[in-house]
């Protein structure tokens, strides 16, 4: 009796996956949840529960609504800072989309200045923290309690000390360990220091358990600010590998709408609305950048779409670097077309890597690629975190935003278009700096691995479908 009770248990579980997954995920995330609650309906069932939808509390959905209204109600009366791209370029089809994703217009009058030295960021990062006068706003996914922690610590230490207003918002998860050292002695010196999205017995009033913000941003005084892929640590993600990563240094219009962006996390996690300076300073060199904000909170998968358009408007050259690649179906077809038009695609990726099964996973979609003439390129000399593309000559995207399904579906992300050759061109000299040092995949070469290799990237993109 109690058999036939399991088994009909079993089967009802089987039978309400099927109508019910379907309808909450993407196609492809839908058949591996299925995969699994067939195979093991009583495993597979609370797994989705707790990780087959990427939901949000409704109160974070509509803080974040709030916030887009705001920002879209202020830049109403900054007309005069709008760049409006020239009719017939990528750039007057891609900024309208990012715009209408994203809430942020394109504005002129920025300076962007490209750091790809771990170091030399770092410094640049303190002597702005202590050449602050007014705020400080610090938002990043991780934190270490290492010397790097150990210096910004310090750092905003002094500026509290000199009278300057001091918040950061850290990651919960990715920045454990900062947070568990660091929290209180900067509250007791006082800066003012939030978790974003909690973990542990909290997460059910924040939403899925996994859903992180990945963003990487610094504010200063309205005056400079910065936004890439390195986080408050010492380089050593990789043992053996440490970190090579790509900032941008921001002066201009712009911060004011990165400082936006941290006020509309900080509003998010804490219910408190920040006044956002309306003070700004025009550079001279004028570079148009446009903010690229994504995640859960959306209602589009932001980031994604955004990419996948630069990819189909680029129409000689487009080069892509990240340290994670799991492309949705989108995104694979979209680089597949490129290539197969003739555009010159080179993907760029890291020799290492400190996430097993992504590597595994991304393996995956080697041949597929190579196929459609897409270069692949491994960098050795370091564990390659930047992440950043290039469009032609004209369009460069540099931030937080990984090209897989979590960066996509998953995680609060930030990117900064920029509109300009003289940002390209720099960022092609970075690029080359990648490929000098990197091992070039062959078709012919790559199709000679063994079969039990093939089997486990299969396996590993199954795996990594689960979203």
């Amino acid at each position: 009796m109690q058999g036939t009770w399991l088994l009909g248990i079993d089967w009802l579980i089987r039978l309400a996956a099927l109508f019910w997954i379907p309808s909450r995920t993407t196609p492809a995330a839908a058949r591996s949840w299925l995969l699994l609650v067939g195979f093991v309906p009583l495993l597979g069932l609370p797994m989705y529960l707790l990780f087959g939808h990427p939901w949000l509390s409704r109160e974070r959905v509509r803080r974040q609504t709030n916030a887009s209204e705001v920002i879209r109600a202020e830049q109403a009366t900054m007309t005069a800072l709008r760049w409006v791209p020239p009719d017939g370029t990528a750039a007057a089809e891609v900024a309208p989309l990012v715009e209408r994703l994203g809430d942020f217009m394109p504005t002129h009058g920025n300076s962007v200045q490209l750091l790809d030295d771990y170091d030399g960021s770092l410094r640049a990062l303190i002597a702005d923290i202590d050449a602050a006068r007014e705020r400080i706003h610090l938002l990043y996914y991780l934190m270490f309690d290492d010397a790097v922690g150990d210096a910004v610590v310090a750092a905003l230490k002094r500026a509290v000390a000199r009278g300057v207003q001091c918040r950061v918002l850290l990651d919960a998860v990715g920045a454990k360990p900062g947070l568990r050292r660091y929290a209180q002695p900067l509250r007791d010196a006082g800066v003012i220091v939030h978790d974003m999205l909690p973990g542990g017995l909290r997460w059910r009033r924040s939403g899925r358990m996994d859903l992180r913000n990945h963003r990487k941003v610094a504010v200063f005084d309205n005056k400079a600010a910065y936004v890439g892929s390195q986080n408050l640590a010492s380089p050593a993600f990789v043992r053996g590998f440490p970190n090579r990563e790509l900032v941008a240094r921001i002066e201009g219009p712009e911060v004011a709408h990165l400082q936006a962006v941290f006020a509309s996390d900080w509003y998010i996690e804490t219910g408190e609305r920040l006044e956002v300076a309306a003070t700004y300073s025009v550079s001279d060199a004028d570079v148009p950048t446009q903010l690229l904000p994504s995640g859960p909170a959306y209602p589009f998968e932001n980031a994604r779409d955004a990419v996948n358009a630069l990819i189909h408007l680029a129409q000689r050259k487009l080069v892509l670097t990240t340290p994670y690649f799991i492309p949705d179906d989108a995104t694979l077809a979209a680089l597949r077309i490129a290539a197969l038009s003739g555009v010159e695609v080179q993907l760029i990726l890291s020799e290492s890597n400190n996430q097993r099964l992504t590597a595994w996973a991304q393996e995956s979609y080697y041949d597929e690629l190579m196929r459609s003439g897409v270069k692949i390129a491994l960098y050795r000399p370091h564990f390659l975190h930047a992440k950043h593309l290039s469009v032609d000559d004209d369009i460069a995207l540099i931030g937080s935003i990984n090209l897989d399904i979590r960066s996509f579906a998953l995680n609060a992300e930030i990117g900064m278009l920029c509109y300009d050759r003289d940002v390209v061109g720099r960022l092609r000299e970075v690029e080359a700096g990648y490929l000098a040092d990197a091992t070039v995949l062959s078709l012919e070469s790559w199709r000679t691995r063994p079969g039990w290799r093939r089997g486990r990237e299969g396996i590993a993109r199954l795996a990594d479908s689960f979203m």
